[in-house]
């Protein structure tokens, strides 16, 4: 039977390599680097983060996939060989997602921050709540994760609208796509929420002069950024520009340009900064496992592969 080579940097690969041995024992698996022997056996490689120029050392792969939500790490490998890249789509992963992001627009709707800051103090004091239909949120990305959070907030009563690179249609909420739409989602925002793909049109996009478009004179007093989808999509001194000015009056982050974040960034101990440990939609391993096994038998049977990611397109 073909091969399966799991390439994983970054992560602790022993776990995955476990779950691969435990769920499918009849398969031949293989560990990056200490088991990548005879690269002609290696018909499926599972990657997070594999080096460049690695996949091409086999030429019999028939597909790649991708232990994470991202695969921009794979798609900018020069020497990436002429095979489907598979992404995440997992039920686990989406509803993690969805936690998170309807986790951080409520702290901002309800001012949680400031309630803690008087709390640390032993100040009683009420402050005036605007009600959630009166307050804008925009989703820029509006794939799986997107569509989900959107259609979450929606039903929590918050007006929600999105935008994505081509038209997309969600019952209840006021879309826009392209760069002609992006003007006006960018001046219904209150509340902007990142969660597009990396890829070269939007790599920055979370800049200076995009948060100077939001909505800063709504119910929220305010424009605030939630940024859950890729490091490489903000500019990390723009959003400290934008904070000291006051055009963003807080940003949650997840995703850096450099992760770990460095120790030295201003945006750990910055006081209108939340930031967590790109842990905002950590899924199950044995789930995505599991689903992976289960692509590969289908395809082995002849059923195409799900989420096949379009190169041009970079997701």
């Amino acid at each position: 039977m073909s091969a399966i080579l799991l390439a994983i940097m970054g992560w602790d690969p022993k776990n995955w390599d476990q779950l691969f041995r435990a769920l499918s024992p009849q398969r031949d698996i293989r560990l990056w680097p200490e088991q990548a022997r005879n690269p002609a056996d290696i018909t499926y490689a599972c990657v997070w983060k594999p080096p460049h120029g690695m996949l091409a050392e086999h030429r019999n792969l028939k597909a790649v996939f991708s232990l994470g939500a991202g695969v921009d790490d794979i798609l900018t490998d020069i020497e990436l060989p002429n095979v489907p890249i598979v992404r995440v789509v997992d039920a686990d992963l989406t509803m993690r997602m969805t936690e998170y992001v309807v986790l951080h627009v409520l702290k901002y709707h309800r001012q949680q921050r400031l309630y803690e800051s008087q709390q640390r103090v032993r100040m009683w004091h009420e402050h005036e709540q605007a009600v959630a239909s009166d307050v804008s949120v925009g989703v820029m990305g509006l794939g799986e994760l997107g569509y989900a959070s959107a259609i979450a907030l929606q039903r929590l009563g918050f007006r929600v609208h999105g935008w994505s690179r081509t038209q997309k249609i969600i019952p209840g909420v006021e879309t826009f796509y392209g760069a002609v739409g992006l003007e006006p989602f960018l001046r219904r925002a209150e509340i902007l929420v990142c969660l597009l793909p990396s890829t070269p049109g939007t790599r920055g996009i979370l800049n200076l002069d995009t948060f100077r478009r939001l909505k800063f004179n709504g119910a929220m007093h305010g424009a605030y950024l939630i940024n859950a989808a890729r490091g490489d999509l903000q500019v990390d001194a723009d959003i400290i520009v934008a904070l000291d000015e006051g055009t963003l009056a807080g940003a949650t982050l997840d995703v850096f340009p450099v992760e770990p974040l460095p120790v030295t960034s201003p945006l750990w101990t910055h006081p209108k900064v939340t930031v967590t440990p790109h842990n905002a939609a950590q899924s199950s391993p044995r789930s995505i496992v599991s689903n992976i096994l289960r692509q590969i038998d289908r395809f082995e049977v002849g059923v195409p592969l799900d989420h096949v990611v379009d190169r041009r397109r970079g997701y």
